[in-house]
């Protein structure tokens, strides 16, 4: 096992002599992923075992950071924690792709070498939410504040919010009488 993470990998040569590699990558080395952050304060703690069943060179391991992503309903920051399970087959062609058992996903390997924060960034950026939002109403519409002392929300500058009128009053003013 590897006391300090390297910038690159040989993935086939790792998985040759059974590597392991443990550590932490801080966030803000991951360009890609902390342009999608609130906060790219914090690391990711990494622990991928490589190895060999047979021909297929494959990476297993875990992926866990807490990510400070923005709730699409209110922009604020939403802590998301990722707990992600690595299961890759190490392929050089779509041939070998598409022969891979279902439990690997194929990391397309282009050379001897990759970035391990690329191959790190990834899994990330799978993990991800397409839309994070908090878990509770957290959405306000513009225009509305809320009272603290009350706990209700209310119009700024009325006192009593008025009435909303009904769209479909016309449609049952004319299901009851027949005209408009």
């Amino acid at each position: 096992m590897l006391a300090r993470l390297p910038e690159y990998i040989e993935p086939l040569h790792l998985a040759d002599k059974r590597g392991a590699l443990k550590g932490q990558i801080p966030l803000k080395d991951l360009n890609r992923l902390a342009d999608l952050l609130v906060d790219d304060t914090g690391s990711v703690a990494i622990e991928l075992f490589f190895q060999r069943e047979g021909r297929l060179a494959t990476i297993e391991g875990r992926l866990e950071a807490v990510l400070q992503l923005k709730c699409q309903s209110c922009l604020a920051a939403l802590p998301w924690p990722v707990n992600s399970e690595v299961k890759l087959g190490i392929v050089t062609s779509i041939a070998q792709a598409d022969k891979l058992p279902e439990i690997y996903e194929p990391l397309m390997l282009e050379g001897e070498t990759m970035p391990l924060k690329e191959l790190v960034e990834d899994e990330l950026l799978l993990a991800l939410p397409a839309f994070p939002k908090h878990d509770y109403a957290c959405f306000k519409p513009i225009g509305f504040v809320e009272d603290a002392a009350a706990n209700k929300a209310k119009l700024i500058g009325d006192d009593e919010p008025s009435p909303r009128e009904n769209p479909f009053s016309i449609l049952a003013n004319l299901k009851n009488t027949g005209d408009l």
